[in-house]
Formats: structure tokens, sequence, C-alpha cells
């Protein structure tokens, strides 16, 4: 049993886009809408194709991957197409991934820790009816 994700025959249909010829339209027709896109100077526009397969009985059946491509189309502002990479399974195996973390952005003491802090308590206790109560026993 195989499953299909994505745009069928990826790596033959790119072959038809020329960079600086091709241009959204051309894109569209060959390809169809993008599975993913995003906006920064240019338009980028990101295309997938994944097949799966399950696997042997001794792995219990899980889906093993036998396909995975990916097309990334950037687009200019005059709607032609600007640059265009595809990456296959082995391609994805080499690229490093970075081991940094990211701190922690909420800190005791911040601004945002504060606020936050005070909008959970005003969640749990709309009224202020705890800190009456809390006075009314201390006077006591």
């Amino acid at each position: 049993m195989v499953k299909h994700h994505g745009v069928l025959f990826l790596e033959k249909k790119q072959s038809k886009l020329i960079v600086h010829e091709s241009n959204k339209n051309d894109i569209l027709k060959v390809l169809g809408a993008p599975s993913t896109t995003s906006k920064f100077d240019n338009d980028v526009w990101i295309y997938i194709e994944r097949k799966q397969t399950q696997s042997n009985i001794k792995n219990l059946g899980r889906m093993k991957i036998f396909k995975n491509d990916v097309l990334v189309l950037e687009i200019d502002n005059y709607g032609m197409l600007k640059k265009k990479e595809f990456y296959n399974k082995d391609d994805m195996k080499r690229i490093e991934m970075v081991k940094t973390t990211t701190d922690q952005v909420f800190r005791k003491n911040s601004f945002i820790y504060d606020f936050m802090s005070s909008m959970r308590q005003k969640a749990n206790d709309p009224l202020g009816q705890r800190a009456k109560k809390r006075k009314k026993a201390k006077r006591r």
C-alpha cells in the first residue's frame, strides 16, 4: 500500500519551469497551487511530494518514507520565476540542523511575565473577591 501526498511527479514537472522565463501563471498551470507560501522580499512557493509505504512486519507495519521531494520557487515582484531549488530525500539527509536552543523569553520580574501573571490572576478571580476575603481575614 502506497500513500501519496502532494504533487504527483514533482521532479518531472519542475523541469518544465525555466528560471527568468516562467511566470506565476505557468507555475500554477504546471504544478497547481503551492503546498505552502511565504512572503519575504519576494514570494516563495513550496511544493511537496511524499510517498510512504508500509514497512516490514518486523517493524509492526509502520509507514516508511521512500520518496520525499521538495521544490522551492522564488518569484520576483513582477511575477517571474527568479530562483528554483529542488531537494530530494538524499539532499535532505545532508542538511545539518543547528543544535543550539533559544533562551527562555519569560523570565521572572520581566514586564511580560508580570503582565501575564496579572492577566491570569484576573481570569481566575474577575471580581477580586478572593483579595477582599483575604483582607477581612487579616483584620480579624
